[in-house]
């Protein structure tokens, strides 16, 4: 059975949109805090084999960088990693070696965990994200959290999100300040006293 990580990078107050886009002012705000060592941190964590798991947006987004972006440990992983992809559309999808989940992507995700391959990664793809911890399918959670206060853009955690709860398994420190945080992920939140 595979595994399913989700990582983000995200900003102290939970943003992780890096896009200019749709109105966000603040695009790009990682490069000033990124480092050899914390790349090497950040290709360390994806490990040496692993396979994507994405939304459709965050797809197209790699799709038109990745390919193209020369020979590197992160490249070339991102490359070489088969993408599952939640679309409407697959069809279209071109960066390959690439399959879609299907109509039911809940259960097109069930389905994949439960096959022998790599690791699943989630990167980006906010709306996937909060609905694998809402229906208990990540079993990790890493956030590259930067030392930013952005105040909008797209969350990390939907507010429609149902409370959940995560285990502390480690934290690495960069140079310039961004925390990797590795989470394992429990369950839904309990309530107090329980």
């Amino acid at each position: 059975m595979r595994k399913l990580r989700i990582m983000e990078h995200v900003s102290l107050d939970g943003v992780i949109q890096h896009e200019e886009d749709e109105g966000f002012a603040h695009g790009n705000w990682t490069v000033p805090y990124r480092t050899p060592a914390g790349l090497a941190a950040v290709v360390e964590a994806y490990g040496s084999c692993f396979d994507l798991l994405l939304g459709r947006r965050t797809y197209d987004a790699w799709a038109g960088f990745w390919p193209t972006a020369g020979d590197s440990p992160m490249a070339n992983g991102l490359n070489a990693a088969t993408k599952y992809v939640a679309t409407h559309r697959p069809e279209s999808l071109q960066w390959g070696p690439v399959q879609d989940l299907g109509t039911d992507i809940l259960e097109g995700i069930r389905r994949l965990k439960s096959t022998n391959g790599p690791d699943l990664i989630v990167c980006g793809s906010s709306t996937l994200t909060s609905l694998l911890l809402e229906q208990g399918l990540a079993d990790e959670v890493v956030l590259l959290v930067y030392p930013v206060l952005l105040g909008r853009g797209k969350r990390f955690f939907s507010d429609r999100a149902d409370p959940c709860e995560l285990a502390f398994v480690s934290t690495q420190t960069t140079s310039t300040g961004v925390l990797l945080n590795t989470y394992r992920y429990v369950g839904a939140l309990r309530p107090a006293g329980h």
